[in-house]
């Protein structure tokens, strides 16, 4: 379901991007994050550092961030490995941006417990809104994807917007969530329906009471 990729012109990425390089915050908190794995074993912090390159391109550009090429080899080299190990990694996880994407990058889950509660209820409120799979909207705000399981199925559908998740959707809280952000709000993340993490609907209907009430549950089990 995910939509290839398009690869920005190498010439123009690295005219702008050949010369990464930490900022003074991220240059001590990429060494905090190296210095947690053994000597020797410095390129397991592949993962972490990608994070950390891709939310200062963000910054840079007032996007929820990506990795320009140029950026990998960067974090490639500062570990000492071959960039297409980097690179491999990158291009597994959807977490990472290979292209740029917009201000919010919204992601939906289309995958079957997400499908069989509405997304296309949700994808249909997101294209409402001008959006289209794999595109960013004009006035770079939204980046729409479709993606694969997101772990959050007993509260499905949802969308994940850059770092915050936004369960038990349908038509009109999808857009209540979109149009909230483009005015600059930020809505609350977790249920739209005020469910309690992932509680039933109406909320827990078991173990209400909490052993830290003094309460004596021998007596029950002995009864």
């Amino acid at each position: 379901m995910a939509d290839a990729v398009q690869i920005p012109d190498e010439a123009e990425t690295r005219a702008r991007w050949g010369a990464f390089a930490w900022n003074e915050a991220n240059a001590a908190t990429a060494k905090d994050v190296i210095a947690r794995y053994p000597a020797g074993r410095q390129q397991s912090a592949v993962m972490p550092l990608l994070d950390l390159a891709q939310r200062q391109v963000g910054a840079e550009t007032n996007t929820q961030g990506w990795l320009p090429i140029p950026v990998i080899e960067f974090v490639a080299a500062q570990l000492d490995m071959p960039f297409i190990r980097a690179y491999e990694v990158a291009t597994f996880y959807t977490m990472y941006n290979l292209a740029p994407v917009g201000r919010y990058h919204v992601q939906v889950c289309g995958t079957t417990p997400c499908m069989l509660r509405g997304s296309d209820d949700v994808m249909r409120a997101c294209k409402d809104r001008g959006m289209k799979k794999g595109a960013t909207t004009a006035d770079g705000l939204f980046t729409l994807s479709e993606v694969e399981c997101l772990g959050v199925c007993a509260n499905a559908p949802m969308v994940q917007i850059n770092d915050d998740n936004y369960e038990d959707l349908d038509y009109d809280r999808t857009l209540a969530v979109i149009d909230a952000l483009a005015r600059g709000e930020t809505p609350k993340p977790g249920s739209t329906i005020g469910r309690q993490t992932s509680a039933p609907e109406g909320g827990p209907t078991t173990l209400t009471a909490m052993v830290g009430e003094n309460h004596d549950y021998r007596s029950e089990w002995a009864a």
